[in-house]
């Protein structure tokens, strides 16, 4: 009966620790790059959190320019403590929303600047990201050297749009 009691406390004490409300702002270590626009830190030596830059989207991994997004990223911040600023929502994968620093600079707009990523207008109203990646665009920073760049959420609907066919034809063929 001991070992149960202490079992259920254990294992209460366990979620209430990781389950615990992050604060607004906050620092950690990077210690994974995902792809341009999301990464994985340690905040206070034993909780992984995955972040996902606010503001942003990047190519994906498959997608043209979306391994020059996730090195540039990496060259930024891997390794390095930064300062994450939260939004109080988490996206649809559970990813805390962050503008993220390193020193002064915002992490966000250098991405953006350097042209490895679009201004995710969908979810974000800030004309300061228009005018950065206006200005990456002219200068044809990134992937702004290509001709007909594709942007992260249309290259998605379209490889979701392929998986959907290949199910139809898959089915017909049965």
């Amino acid at each position: 009966m001991k070992r149960i009691v202490f079992l259920v406390i254990s294992v209460f004490w366990c979620y209430s620790a990781s389950a615990q409300e992050l604060p607004n702002e906050f620092y950690a270590k990077v210690v994974g790059i995902s792809d341009g626009d999301t990464f994985k830190v340690l905040y206070q030596e034993n909780q992984e959190i995955k972040v996902r830059l606010n503001h942003i989207d990047a190519p994906e991994k498959g997608q043209p320019f979306g391994k020059s997004a996730k090195k540039y990223a990496s060259d930024l911040y891997f390794g390095k403590e930064v300062k994450i600023v939260r939004q109080k929502k988490k996206d649809r994968y559970q990813r805390i929303i962050a503008e993220v620093f390193v020193g002064e600079t915002n992490i966000n707009k250098e991405i953006v600047r350097a042209g490895y990523a679009w201004h995710f207008k969908k979810y974000s109203s800030d004309k300061e990201y228009d005018k950065i990646e206006t200005e990456a665009r002219e200068n044809k920073r990134g992937l702004w050297q290509d001709k007909n760049p594709v942007a992260p959420w249309t290259w998605r609907e379209i490889k979701k749009q392929k998986r959907a066919l290949k199910k139809v034809l898959l089915f017909d063929c049965i």
